[in-house]
């Protein structure tokens, strides 16, 4: 049979044990308390942070929107101006996104006036902003275009390669992977075209245009050999 005094005895013990103590748990409850609560305020600020940064770039693309197809036109000069000196204040300053698609807004600006240097570079740091996004791969795609237009092709076969380590976010990558061996053709390079065109054929096999294009370049540099 049970002791019931020992049971008594054993339920003080809890309780002055408690009582001992309660003041230790109840800061230690308070500490968590406080955590916690930081922890929700700084959700609620980075949220409310993120939807500020997101409105800034709707209303940056509403700005460019209205601009693109006159961008170069004198007229707009100051405007065009303005819209920069805004976008190269916020991008730097914001992370993610917002922060890659504003130095994408920057690039379309000088691609639109063909300042491709200068559209390379924004490009590049849309990149490097959006480098867990979507946005990572087209922008390092049009970087490659950019570099291209400078006639820095070994620049824009690193880039387009650099694309293509994020394939299964780019729905372009057979493109990106057809121009890395059109510019190894270009350069005399055939043995790293036909490495290129036959790595397209095996890990793009239904997508038919770029594996056809692939495969008609493939028959024209193996029939010069």
């Amino acid at each position: 049979m049970p002791d019931v005094n020992n049971e008594y005895s054993f339920d003080d013990k809890i309780n002055n044990f408690i009582r001992d103590k309660r003041r230790k748990i109840l800061i230690c409850l308070g500490s968590v308390v406080i955590v916690l609560a930081a922890f929700v305020a700084g959700i609620a600020i980075r949220n409310k942070l993120w939807e500020g940064a997101i409105r800034r770039v709707e209303d940056f693309t509403r700005r460019y929107e209205e601009l693109r197809f006159n961008i170069a036109d004198e007229a707009n000069a100051e405007t065009v101006a303005a819209l920069l000196t805004d976008l190269s204040v916020f991008a730097p300053k914001s992370s993610g996104y917002p922060g890659g698609r504003a130095y994408a807004l920057i690039a379309g600006i000088h691609g639109d006036k063909k300042e491709w240097a200068e559209a390379e570079q924004a490009w590049r740091n849309a990149a490097k902003k959006a480098a867990k996004t979507y946005l990572a791969p087209v922008a390092l795609f049009n970087a490659a275009s950019a570099a291209e237009e400078q006639g820095k092709t070994a620049e824009a076969i690193a880039l387009y390669a650099e694309c293509l380590s994020m394939a299964e976010l780019f729905p372009s990558s057979p493109r990106a992977q057809f121009a890395i061996g059109r510019l190894e053709e270009k350069q005399g390079n055939n043995e790293n075209a036909l490495e290129a065109y036959r790595a397209l054929r095996t890990k793009w096999p239904n997508d038919s245009l770029w594996r056809n294009l692939a495969q008609s370049r493939i028959i024209s540099i193996e029939g010069k050999k």
